[in-house]
């Protein structure tokens, strides 16, 4: 992979000079869905060359917005509940963490006799139906009528049920963190979680979320859904066509168009996505060889690339989320009351009389 790095390091220089000279870009009014619409990205992993540009913009982006824990964090009960701590390891970004929503996963593997590389942008798939906001028992998802799913981080307590559900596991936890400390800290949750949220303050405005802004190669568009698959499936088509197979067989070079019930994050690639897969979890087998045995669950911030049944079309979990949607909704009532009065209190505190400096 040494030869990949160099290569990667040399396009990173050009890149990043691209990257800079673009301005704040909006998302054009023909490719902004209509009210209530869902807005979809493409991502043409042919175009790809793994300058990680994307992943510079996403962190200098958000990765402050994301709070430091506590100092200790309290130890849970009982004593098998972990603590994930990734504050003292923010520079991070070969993997999902809780400081980082978005990273390239670089593949070099053999294809028809050649070496071919692939490099593919990985975060959160934003699902049309998501697993991670019908189960969350605290009722910290949220859906927006743009297709961006998020957390709510005033009301999440870390229980890290959005992380089973989730087909990829992309939400991410970080102990020491959020209202369970004022709760129940040795008990309760252990800390929120993190993920994309394509920028959703951003998209609100009409801006573009940055990782499509800065890509000096355009790899991602974005746009209404109905819009996004047709031009997928016809991207498609002319990759399994340039691969010698025929353009009926387009479905083996799209990803997350039927994945989980559909999501609103496509992903088109010069390779069928089965063999794809077959790269993407030898790499990861490798790095869990690297890692060592003590850090193999590490490799959970690292998503498959394999076929996923749609999780909500599954009874159990159809019957659960029909159980915990009226708790959930009571709960994320008093969380959301619990941090309003607490953001009163605290905004009280810096402008009340007394105070100097911030400190009351």
């Amino acid at each position: 992979m040494k030869n990949q790095l160099s290569r990667r390091s040399f396009l990173m220089g050009g890149a990043a000079a691209v990257g800079a000279a673009a301005g704040q870009a909006l998302i054009p009014n023909l490719a902004q869905a209509a009210p209530g619409g869902q807005l979809t990205t493409v991502l043409d992993l042919k175009k790809c060359i793994g300058c990680e540009e994307c992943v510079g913009a996403c962190r200098e982006k958000w990765q402050s917005s994301v709070p430091d824990p506590v100092d200790p964090i309290p130890k849970m009960y009982p004593s098998r509940v972990p603590v994930e701590d990734w504050s003292q390891k923010k520079d991070v970004q070969d993997r999902l963490t809780p400081y980082n929503f978005l990273y390239v996963e670089m593949l070099e593997f053999e294809y028809k006799g050649e070496t071919r590389e692939l490099y593919i942008p990985r975060r959160c798939m934003h699902c049309t139906n998501p697993p991670c906001t019908n189960l969350c028992p605290f009722g910290a998802g949220r859906v927006e009528s743009n297709g961006i799913v998020h957390i709510d981080e005033d009301i999440c307590l870390g229980g890290a049920k959005c992380k089973k559900v989730c087909p990829w596991h992309i939400p991410q936890r970080q102990s020491g963190v959020g209202i369970y400390l004022d709760i129940l800290p040795s008990l309760a949750g252990n800390g929120a979680m993190f993920k994309c949220h394509r920028c959703r303050s951003l998209v609100k405005e009409g801006e573009t979320p940055r990782c499509i802004e800065v890509c000096p190669e355009k790899v991602q568009s974005i746009g209404p859904r109905d819009q996004q698959i047709q031009a997928a499936i016809a991207l498609a088509k002319k990759r399994a066509e340039e691969d010698g197979r025929s353009e009926s067989d387009y479905g083996d070079y799209i990803y997350g168009l039927v994945e989980n019930g559909g999501t609103n994050t496509l992903y088109v690639s010069p390779i069928p996505f089965d063999q794809v897969n077959k790269a993407v979890m030898a790499e990861h087998k490798r790095i869990a060889k690297e890692e060592g045995p003590q850090k193999r669950k590490s490799n959970r911030g690292r998503p498959h690339m394999g076929r996923v049944a749609n999780s909500m079309e599954n009874e159990e979990n159809l019957a659960w989320a029909l159980l915990l949607a009226p708790v959930a909704g009571v709960a994320a009532g008093v969380g959301k009351l619990y941090s309003g009065v607490k953001k009163a209190a605290g905004q009280k505190g810096q402008d009340g009389p007394g105070s100097k400096g911030g400190e009351a």
